[in-house]
């Protein structure tokens, strides 16, 4: 990024503070196709990655006032697009209609062989995940996951609390999910379609 570029950010974003419409629309232009490329890599649909960039202008219009022209207004933009996109996977991760328009956007992206060497990165990668659990979280997480058995089920049978089980399938899934999203080796679109782990 150009040090004209950043300058003429700056610039932008001080008259957007005070509410100039039209340095609003500049600013939309200029980041508009780059946000909706990033944005529809993951979701692969294109109305769905179209709905996230106009969310994330909507909230730069609504929160103009707390902006800081000091800040790097393109990483910021970045950053809001990332964090819309991942809640809106996660969000299709658990509904039926949204799995399904997410899926099909990704069959037009990704050709079959692709997709099941994609499957094979990604449940190997979700096994170097559960590495990362202590082996009495991993136990217990596998009772839960691989072998369906309640809080109830897996407290009698170890001789603990539910409210232990509870607590440790709660930190297994928050180390399982920051693992597998801080990963790069696989899209995350795909990730959080196949995982149960959001």
């Amino acid at each position: 990024m150009t040090k004209n570029r950043v300058e003429g950010d700056r610039l932008l974003v001080n008259e957007l503070i005070k509410g100039n419409e039209k340095a609003f629309r500049k600013l939309f232009d200029s980041y508009r196709n780059d946000l909706y490329k990033f944005s529809l890599s993951m979701v692969c649909s294109e109305e769905y990655a179209e709905e996230i960039v106009q969310d994330v202008f909507m909230k730069i219009w609504i929160k103009r006032r707390s902006l800081k022209p000091e800040m790097s207004f393109k990483s910021y933009l970045f950053t809001i697009t990332r964090n819309k996109t991942i809640k809106f996977l996660k969000k299709a991760a658990n509904n039926r209609k949204l799995r399904e328009a997410v899926f099909y956007g990704k069959q037009k992206f990704v050709d079959s062989t692709d997709l099941y060497v994609r499957e094979l990165e990604l449940e190997s990668l979700k096994q170097k995940a559960l590495d990362k659990l202590s082996p009495r979280r991993r136990k217990i997480f596998e009772m839960s996951r691989n072998e369906n058995k309640s809080y109830e089920e897996i407290a009698e049978e170890l001789g603990i609390s539910i409210s232990t089980v509870r607590n440790q399938m709660s930190t297994s899934l928050e180390i399982l999910r920051d693992f597998i999203l801080k990963n790069k080796e696989i899209g995350l679109g795909l990730l959080l379609f196949y995982t149960d782990w959001v």
